[in-house]
């Protein structure tokens, strides 16, 4: 039992009508927000990799230009296909209705994993 739970008992013993109350503000209360180990609502945690070079099926950002101060575009690409004669990559947007499809350099792409997903592949041992 919890120490609140303890205290509404103990309310309820001294007065029954006050301990109902304060039981019932609890139970609305509790309701709307969460007691305990509570773990925030956020949007999926992503990490950039880098140096792990791009392969088809990764999900991957496009850099801002060489030299450029400007914000990268955050939004994400699925590459479809790399060109390794002319070293071009084709991306396709994710999460949106209406995907976009563009062909960029491969040197212009950082690969992005997923909270869940599997990055053994993008370690590098340095010892």
């Amino acid at each position: 039992m919890s120490r609140l739970t303890d205290l509404l008992r103990q309310a309820k013993a001294l007065n029954p009508q006050m301990g109902a109350d304060l039981e019932a503000e609890f139970r609305a209360l509790s309701k709307r927000r969460s007691f305990g180990l509570v773990f925030e609502r956020h949007r999926p945690e992503a990490v950039d990799l880098p140096h792990c070079p791009a392969r088809r099926g990764d999900t991957v950002r496009i850099l801002p230009p060489r030299g450029s101060t400007a914000r990268g575009d955050r939004r994400l690409w699925k590459v479809t296909r790399i060109e390794r004669s002319d070293g071009r990559a084709d991306l396709v947007e994710i999460g949106t209705e209406t995907p976009k499809e563009c062909s960029v350099s491969v040197d212009d792409l950082v690969v992005v994993a997923a909270f869940r997903d599997p990055i053994y592949p993008g370690l590098v041992n340095k010892t």
